[in-house]
């Protein structure tokens, strides 16, 4: 296998980041190798025989843990499979790692460690809170319904558009200039909930109310309608801890990787309405 044959490893590769970095770097003409349960050669975090024939061959690594880096025993997991991928001949590491959560840091402190140990260069993609979360991910019936209810308060988030990380990561994964970095990638307004939903109306999706609930509440509707309890813990743990106004500061990370500014959210949820991914019933 000569060193243009050698694929880019993308762990997620069918998640919301990771179907966009793909699309990016085969854009580029390169040779990419998506990782998920249903892949060639199938890839799962939790069955480690499956790790070799995903890292075999591979140049560069996107490290995107699902379904969050602060589910008990991320950073270990996540440490040994970025061991494996440079045991394996990988060169880079590019880890999608989140803002505010230890577990997080935790994660970015032994993947460098890993790489530097190596001789591969890392480089970490430390993002907010994605918009598409309104439009493509776990609120999207909420938001078709018009009514967004959740446990947050006034604080705000510089919601990403995922698009973004994806091109930071994408550029991380193959171009010169990003090693051993930390690119703090969020949208340029931090803005609350309410106002996030009040932004879906403005560009022309259905008006959404907010809802502010109580958490205890909140959770317990959620395993009301059968969701599995440690995806309640974990959810309640993102809404109570981490949105406490620790990463409510807008980060330079789009214009440090790329030379530009980030994308609003605005600019999204347009283009989500147009397409007709917001409608004015639930989807499911």
């Amino acid at each position: 296998m000569t060193e243009t044959d050698r694929p880019v490893l993308v762990l997620g590769g069918t998640g919301r980041t990771g179907r966009r970095v793909a699309a990016r770097l085969r854009a580029r003409g390169l040779p990419v190798r998506v990782a998920s349960r249903a892949g060639t050669p199938p890839f799962d975090w939790a069955d480690r025989a499956t790790w070799p024939a995903a890292v075999a061959g591979a140049r560069a690594v996107y490290l995107c843990f699902a379904p969050d880096l602060a589910v008990p025993g991320a950073p270990g997991t996540v440490a040994d499979l970025a061991s494996a991928a440079v045991a394996a001949g990988a060169e880079r590491l590019v880890l999608l790692s989140g803002r505010g959560e230890p577990e997080a840091q935790d994660t970015e402190a032994r993947v460098r460690a890993v790489a530097e140990s190596g001789g591969a260069a890392w480089t970490v993609v430390r993002a907010s809170w994605f918009v598409q979360n309104l439009t493509e991910g776990a609120f999207r019936d909420a938001v078709a319904a018009g009514l967004l209810a959740l446990p947050a308060g006034d604080v705000g988030e510089p919601f990403v558009d995922a698009d973004d990380v994806a091109d930071v990561a994408a550029a991380a994964l193959v171009d010169a200039g990003h090693a051993g970095r930390v690119h703090e990638v969020t949208g340029p307004r931090a803005l609350t909930f309410a106002e996030l939903a009040a932004e879906v109306g403005r560009a022309g999706g259905p008006p959404v109310r907010y809802e502010r609930v109580p958490a205890d509440a909140w959770a317990a509707e959620l395993r009301g309608l059968g969701v599995p309890a440690e995806e309640v813990a974990l959810m309640t743990y993102l809404f109570t801890t981490v949105l406490d106004g620790r990463n409510s500061a807008v980060g330079d990370g789009v214009r440090q990787a790329l030379g530009r500014p980030p994308a609003d959210v605005a600019g999204h949820l347009r283009a989500a309405a147009l397409a007709g991914a917001l409608h004015p019933e639930p989807v499911g």
